[in-house]
C-alpha cells in the first residue's frame, strides 16, 4: 500500500489539474493571437508606428523636438526601417511562443523564419552608414558587403526552410494518443506561457531602460534568446518523458543543437553570422532527411 504522503493517484489528479489550468489559459491567447481581428490590428500598428518614426526623425532633423526626446529620437531616417523590422521580430517571437506546443519541429520551423528576418533586418541596419540621399562611397564599401551577405544568407536560409517544411514529419506526436497526448501537449503549454511571461517581462525592463536614457545596456532578442536555449533543452526532456526512444531523443536533441546555432549566429560577427545561420539551417534539413529515411518507421 503507498503511503498517504506518496500516492500516485493523488500526484496524478494535481497534474491533470495543472495541465487543464495551462489549457484554460493558453488556449484562448492563442485563438486571440492567431484571430484575423488582432492580425489586422497588429499590421495597423506596423504602419502606423512606422509613420509616426519617420516623422519624428524628420522633426528631429528641424529642430522641433523638446530636448529630452529629441535626445532619444535618431537623425537617421532609415532607423525608421529598422524599426519596423523589430517590431515585426517582436511578433514573430510571440507567434513563436504559441507555435511550441505544436510540435518541436514546427518550433525549429519558426525560429528559422526569424532568424532570416534578423539577417534581413542587419542588412537595412546598415542603410545608416550611408548619406541621404543615399550614395555609395569609399566609406560605404563594407556596409555594402555586409549588406549583400546577410541578404544573401536570409535568401539561402529562406530556401532552406522550405525545403525543411516540405521534409518535415511529427511521428512521435501522431503516435501518442488519448489522455498521453494531451498530458504532451499541456506540459509544452506550461513552458509556453513560462515564456510568454519572460518576453513580456523582459519587454517592459527593456522599454524601462529606454525610457530612462539606458537603452543600449539590454539588449532584448539576445537575452531572450539565451532564456530560449534552456526552454528547448526542457523541451527535450519533456519529449523524453513522453518519448524515450533513442531516435526520438536524438531527434529533438538534433534540433535543440540547430537552434544553438541560431543563437549563435546572433552574436557573431559579421560574415560568420551568415555563416552559422546557414549552417544551422543546413543541419536541420540534413537531421530530417536522415531521420525520415532511415527512422522513421516503426521498429519492431
Amino acid at each position: 500500500m503507498a503511503a498517504p504522503g506518496n500516492d500516485p493517484s493523488a500526484a496524478c489528479g494535481f497534474m491533470n489539474r495543472v495541465y487543464q489550468r495551462a489549457t484554460y489559459l493558453f488556449d484562448p491567447l492563442h485563438q486571440w493571437w492567431e484571430s484575423d481581428r488582432t492580425q489586422r490590428s497588429v499590421a495597423g500598428l506596423l504602419i502606423a508606428t512606422f509613420l509616426l518614426g519617420m516623422a519624428c526623425i524628420e522633426m528631429n532633423r528641424q529642430g522641433w523636438l523638446p530636448d529630452p526626446l529629441a535626445a532619444r529620437t535618431p537623425t537617421s531616417h532609415y532607423m525608421a526601417i529598422s524599426l519596423a523590422f523589430t517590431l515585426v521580430l517582436i511578433l514573430e517571437v510571440v507567434s513563436l511562443i504559441f507555435t511550441l506546443p505544436c510540435s518541436i519541429s514546427k518550433a525549429v520551423g519558426k525560429q528559422f523564419e526569424i532568424l532570416a528576418l534578423i539577417l534581413l533586418r542587419n542588412s537595412f541596419k546598415e542603410l545608416v552608414h550611408f548619406p541621404e540621399p543615399i550614395t555609395i562611397g569609399e566609406g560605404e564599401l563594407e556596409a555594402l558587403k555586409h549588406i549583400a551577405v546577410d541578404g544573401i544568407s536570409a535568401l539561402v536560409i529562406f530556401g532552406l526552410l522550405g525545403l525543411y517544411m516540405l521534409l518535415r514529419k511529427d511521428p512521435e506526436d501522431e503516435q501518442t494518443r488519448g489522455a498521453t497526448l494531451f498530458s504532451f501537449v499541456s506540459a509544452k503549454k506550461i513552458v509556453a506561457l513560462t515564456l510568454l511571461a519572460c518576453f513580456l517581462g523582459m519587454g517592459s525592463y527593456n522599454l524601462w531602460l529606454f525610457f530612462h536614457g539606458y537603452g543600449h545596456d539590454f539588449d532584448f532578442f539576445l537575452a531572450f534568446y539565451t532564456v530560449l536555449i534552456f526552454s528547448d533543452i526542457l523541451l527535450v526532456l519533456i519529449s523524453q518523458r513522453f518519448h524515450p526512444s533513442f531516435r526520438a531523443v536524438f531527434r529533438n536533441s538534433g534540433f535543440a543543437l540547430a537552434t544553438l546555432f541560431i543563437r549563435l549566429a546572433l552574436t557573431a560577427p559579421p560574415y560568420y553570422n551568415a555563416i552559422l545561420g546557414v549552417g544551422a539551417a543546413a543541419y536541420a534539413v540534413l537531421l530530417t532527411v536522415t531521420y525520415n529515411t532511415l527512422f522513421s518507421r516503426p521498429r519492431p
